[in-house]
């Protein structure tokens, strides 16, 4: 299950702008397809959404998809830096259910 990590470093003053597009987008991502996790996390200038997927097809069709193009879209004027995904493959460590996401 591929789980992704987009970080996004805003513009001074343009944090919450970037947080109310994914409030408003992130009911769309929920439902789509294969979409098991869809959190936004925040801090002064920096917005971090964490996602995982039931398979590689739900991400692509997720990626390729016309919810992410919106939520790009809208974000893209109040970014400082370029969007930054990485998308990796677990590696369980520790005890149970609190060494995988």
């Amino acid at each position: 299950m591929p789980v992704v990590i987009a970080t996004l470093m805003t513009k001074p003053g343009r944090r919450d702008e970037v947080l109310e597009a994914f409030e408003h987008h992130s009911p769309a991502v929920h439902a789509e397809h294969g979409c098991l996790l869809y959190v936004v996390h925040a801090g002064p200038h920096r917005v971090t959404v964490v996602e995982k997927w039931a398979d590689q097809a739900s991400l692509d069709a997720h990626r390729d998809g016309p919810v992410i193009s919106t939520i790009i879209a809208a974000t893209a004027d109040a970014l400082a830096a370029p969007l930054d995904i990485a998308v990796l493959d677990a590696f369980p460590t520790g005890v149970g259910r609190k060494g995988v996401l």
